[in-house]
């Protein structure tokens, strides 16, 4: 297939991949913004469609990634973290509870229980609280998701034998 013979193809699903941005979106400017960027890399990436194949669902499927991929960016954008700083999970708990002598006493207790962890568990935990998947804290911070699930979860059974009395 030539150049123009894929581009002409392309074009004439623009109202059917319209209604799929449509319905992904729920928004028409966006819409229009991810038929744009489904069109760009489309065009680029003409050399990875293979010929005699259904180029409507390899465009659908260039679609529909660009939007889970954007949808997922936009969760890490709003719950970005950064460990270095002093804000943590324990810091918005203290926020979030009436201050009385309780629960000042509940927050140092627990902020103490995660900073006495070392930071091979403290971190990954943390991440965990902010809202991060076990996926992305693995390669933010070079492991194996298999590791991060094991010190998040021992993460919590430390936490629990120290905290007993808060249950």
């Amino acid at each position: 297939m030539t150049a123009i013979e894929f581009s002409n193809n392309l074009v004439s699903m623009k109202d059917n991949m319209e209604r799929f941005a449509l319905r992904l979106t729920y928004n028409k400017e966006e819409a229009k913004d991810l038929l744009q960027e489904t069109y760009l890399r489309a065009l680029s990436n003409r050399d990875s469609f293979v010929e005699f194949t259904n180029l409507k669902a390899w465009a659908f499927t260039i679609m529909r990634n660009i939007f889970i991929n954007n949808y997922r960016k936009s969760v890490r954008e709003s719950t970005a973290y950064d460990y270095m700083e002093k804000l943590s999970f324990s810091d918005s708990f203290k926020e979030s509870q009436l201050a009385g002598p309780d629960s000042e006493l509940a927050y140092k207790q627990i902020n103490d229980g995660i900073n006495e962890l070392g930071d091979e568990f403290k971190i990954p935990f943390r991440m965990h609280v902010e809202g991060y998947k076990y996926k992305e804290i693995a390669e933010n911070l070079n492991l194996k998701i298999g590791t991060v699930k094991s010190r998040i979860f021992l993460t919590r059974k430390k936490l629990m034998e120290k905290l007993y009395d808060y249950r």
